[in-house]
């Protein structure tokens, strides 16, 4: 039997895909990527030679003009995610004043919905050069959201202008390798908050607006071999962070329960890891990153570990775009849980308020930004290795 998802979920992942964005530009506000005072930022130690160094022109080119060239592009989504990317691959510059980017923004507009923020905005994203190592790498802040976007075609389709953006990322970049990186519920009870998942597979698991296109089911994978060298040299940098990922201390929500002592503490900090499927290193190989078109969650009831390793609304569409092309660049998803499995024992749809989903979107809104710096460092200990030839 297919699960229907609550409608209101789909207005979730919206709201949270436009979570700081200006209110009257709808761009990055520059108020939520303002950056840390100097006192309070954390010195970022990377290995000699392999720190992210900011490169390209002094003057960046018009919105209009294609993307330079890049030996890899990293992609991320939204504000929370773009903050968490730039203060690992830009450390002390704001995002805030990343290059924008519209090249041909005419030929998607027709297949994004008028309410669309991108549709507002007139731009399909945002960009920064960096250099690690000897490798050029383009980091790109996306406008377009398999989400966001879709005009409604038939029931349960519905156009995936997204798809194209990143035919359009490729081509121009002629980069041999991207990555796909930013937040996801966890899915399994090995995997907490702040750690990252690392897989080359990704499944559409489309239960909405997308629920009858063909590709909805499919899986999507890239066969390459991704070099690990460098993936404990991240997980001591996620270290220094993991005081930011402190679960809270919680208790009922009213004295009307039986329950009136101080709060629960919060739980000891998570070293958080990186666990990858490779090899079935940490995760069954091949195991796919799943992909909604609604905000969705693991539980410790809804069994979603059992299809992939975690739950975002986008990854997949970048395997569709590459399973057209004729000579794809390798492919990648590193994501974050930025919520843990949520226990499936407390109410969902019996009451007004679903606490399942008020737990999930809290701990989202809450941590998003912190633990998309994990998967930042996961991003980076991948490409460090790629530009060592590892």
């Amino acid at each position: 039997m297919r699960l229907v998802a609550h409608p209101n979920r789909v207005e979730i992942a919206r709201y949270l895909l436009s979570r700081g964005l200006d209110s009257e530009t709808l761009v990055p506000s520059e108020q939520a990527l303002s950056l840390p005072a100097a006192h309070e930022r954390v010195a970022i130690e990377f290995p000699d030679g392999l720190e992210p160094q900011l490169s390209g022109p002094d003057d960046p080119p018009d919105a209009d003009s294609p993307l330079p060239a890049a030996d890899a592009v990293v992609i991320t989504w939204t504000v929370d995610e773009l903050a968490g990317l730039a203060r690992v691959f830009t450390p002390g510059q704001s995002a805030a004043n990343w290059t924008g980017y519209s090249h041909q923004f005419g030929t998607f507009a027709p297949n994004i919905r008028p309410t669309a923020p991108s549709a507002h905005s007139k731009r399909l994203g945002s960009y920064r050069q960096v250099r690690i190592g000897n490798l050029n790498v383009l980091c790109f802040k996306s406008e377009l959201h398999l989400n966001q976007d879709g005009v409604r075609r038939q029931p349960g389709t519905a156009t995936l202008p997204v798809k194209d953006l990143f035919k359009q990322i490729i081509a121009e970049t002629g980069a041999r390798y991207v990555i796909t990186t930013g937040t996801a519920g966890s899915v399994l009870e090995t995997c907490q908050l702040g750690d990252v998942v690392v897989t080359r597979a990704a499944k559409f698991r489309l239960r909405q607006e997308f629920r009858n296109e063909p590709y909805n089911d499919q899986v999507f994978t890239s066969d390459w071999t991704i070099p690990t060298t460098h993936l404990e040299d991240a997980e001591a940098l996620m270290s220094t962070f993991s005081n930011k990922i402190v679960e809270p201390p919680f208790g009922p929500p009213t004295t009307n329960f039986a329950f009136n002592g101080p709060p629960i503490p919060p739980s000891e900090p998570n070293a958080p890891d990186i666990k990858l499927e490779q090899d079935g290193r940490d995760l069954p190989e091949w195991h796919p990153i799943l992909t909604t078109d609604y905000f969705e969650y693991g539980t410790t009831t809804n069994k979603l570990g059992d299809e992939g390793c975690g739950v975002e609304m986008g990854d997949a569409a970048l395997g569709l775009a590459c399973s057209e092309l004729a000579e794809p660049p390798h492919w990648l998803v590193v994501r974050n849980m930025s919520d843990p499995l949520i226990n499936g024992q407390i109410p969902a749809k019996q009451y007004l308020l679903n606490e399942q989903t008020t737990w999930a979107v809290g701990y989202y809104t809450s941590y998003g930004e912190w633990t998309s710096v994990m998967s930042a460092f996961a991003t980076w200990g991948v490409l460090a290795g790629i530009s060592q030839g590892d």
